[in-house]
């Protein structure tokens, strides 16, 4: 019989969790042909969520959790949750019910009889997003498909169910900097896409303000993409073109070259001159920097209900 592991991270969820444990466990019941588990990532949280997946742990064998430290992150805490999944298939999911757990049937049922190694949730619509947010997460991704080159597109979100080779793919990419829609993409295999409606949070508040948006555009970029590095060497050589332009400017219309013009011609191309060496080296060291550290993705504080 085949084994669906539901990895669910969690910060402060204390509202939402109630619900979406109800809900879940409804519709992975409803699989025939399968069994299945929990594996709850507290991520630090602050609330009475630990308090919660306490409870969980002992009134159902279904249900484990593991406990953080403190907060690494969602990125970690996916990684933590797929490391300690045992089951065949695995699936990434919301804990405030924005991921629907009935598209858990037909997921299962497409990975079974299908081409597919992967299936997931692309999301249609917004819902409860302000038009602003919409405007900026488009925008993203459309500069992340250009720099990156990988398929990262609006509305194709964590929300997925894998097969075991797909997550071992993942597994073997133990990356301190970790991006996971990157990640998904890169590890390739055939995806099938489902569409749903984001039917907005069940209870609480979203934790992503857009600080931590921003935060995480520019770590997704700079984890698959040198193109940051790249740009400041494209502009070092566009400020060196432009002091010789302003020097030969200055020799022509004055017949020397002097004063302001100099001056000009001197800071850009000083300037120029640095940028493209830093880009340069940054190149080669942006890629190094933070892996050479070797620091664990995350620290585990508790486990419940494993052997």
């Amino acid at each position: 019989m085949d084994k669906i592991s539901i990895i669910v991270p969690c910060y402060n969820e204390e509202d939402a969790l109630p619900e979406f444990y109800r809900a879940a466990s409804d519709a992975v019941r409803d699989i025939d042909g399968a069994e299945y588990e929990f594996i709850f990532v507290d991520d630090g949280s602050t609330d009475h969520t630990p308090d919660i997946l306490e409870s969980l742990s002992l009134s159902d064998d279904h249900c484990r959790s593991l406990s953080f430290s403190r907060n690494f992150g969602k990125e970690a805490a996916m990684y933590a949750g797929l490391q300690n999944a045992s089951g065949d298939y695995c699936v990434f999911m919301d804990a405030d019910l924005q991921h629907p757990p009935g598209l858990l049937k037909e997921m299962y049922r497409v990975l079974k009889t299908e081409e597919y190694d992967c299936c997931a949730g692309l999301r249609e619509d917004r819902t409860g997003e302000s038009r602003l947010r919409g405007i900026l997460s488009h925008t993203f991704y459309r500069i992340i498909r250009r720099t990156c080159h990988l398929d990262m597109g609006d509305g194709k979100g964590d929300f997925r169910m894998m097969n075991r080779a797909v997550a071992d793919a993942i597994l073997k990419l133990p990356e301190y900097n970790r991006y996971m829609k990157g990640i998904f993409s890169f590890v390739g295999f055939e995806t099938k896409w489902i569409p749903f409606h984001d039917a907005g949070r069940t209870a609480g508040a979203t934790k992503w303000s857009f600080s931590s948006l921003f935060r995480y555009a520019v770590d997704g970029i700079l984890s698959f993409s040198s193109a940051p590095a790249a740009l400041s060497g494209m502009t070092g050589a566009l400020l060196i073109i432009i002091a010789v332009i302003t020097g030969i400017w200055g020799l022509a219309a004055e017949g020397g070259l002097s004063g302001i013009p100099l001056l000009v011609c001197l800071i850009l191309l000083l300037n120029g001159i640095q940028m493209l060496f830093i880009s340069i080296v940054g190149q080669y060291a942006a890629r190094d920097y933070m892996e050479s550290k070797h620091r664990p993705i995350y620290i585990v504080k508790k486990r419940r209900g494993f052997s």
